[in-house]
């Protein structure tokens, strides 16, 4: 369930920050030995300013500590296809660690709790893994982790 490159979908996702829980679309980024996972949110929430925007890949602007990676409607995400019905986005400042022990007290059943919807296709993980790397407003730990 946790392998890098995995998509799943929680029904409903349960925030640390303790915000309402929601369905949430969950990004795999790393597994760090099978203790904690660290993972992007993806959202259909536009935060990027004006003179920034794209259709699809990376944002990166230095002067205002911005990092996005942009999914379009028309990317296809998935091993197996699938794609977002809506433009996403992954933004590297919430980025963040999640133990694998809790995430299975939380979700333990497949189906009912979350879903495997895919394997992100590896040419798009890199390009990813590469955008949020790179980025200034991603916190070190976290770029140290990425594989």
């Amino acid at each position: 369930m946790f392998t890098e490159r995995t998509i799943i979908y929680f029904t409903p996702f349960y925030f640390k920050n303790g915000n309402k829980a929601k369905n949430k679309y969950f990004v795999v980024l790393k597994n760090i030995n099978n203790k904690s996972i660290l993972a992007s949110l993806p959202t259909s929430k536009d935060y990027i300013p004006e003179k920034l925007i794209i259709e699809h890949g990376c944002i990166e602007c230095e002067s205002s500590n911005f990092n996005c990676f942009v999914l379009s409607t028309s990317t296809e995400i998935t091993e197996d296809g699938k794609h977002f019905s809506v433009p996403t986005f992954l933004y590297g400042h919430l980025l963040d660690e999640y133990t694998t022990d809790l995430l299975e007290d939380l979700y333990p059943n497949e189906t009912s709790d979350y879903k495997i919807w895919g394997k992100m296709k590896v040419s798009l993980f890199n390009e990813l893994i590469e955008c949020l790397r790179n980025s200034k407003s991603v916190k070190r730990k976290y770029k140290k982790l990425l594989p």
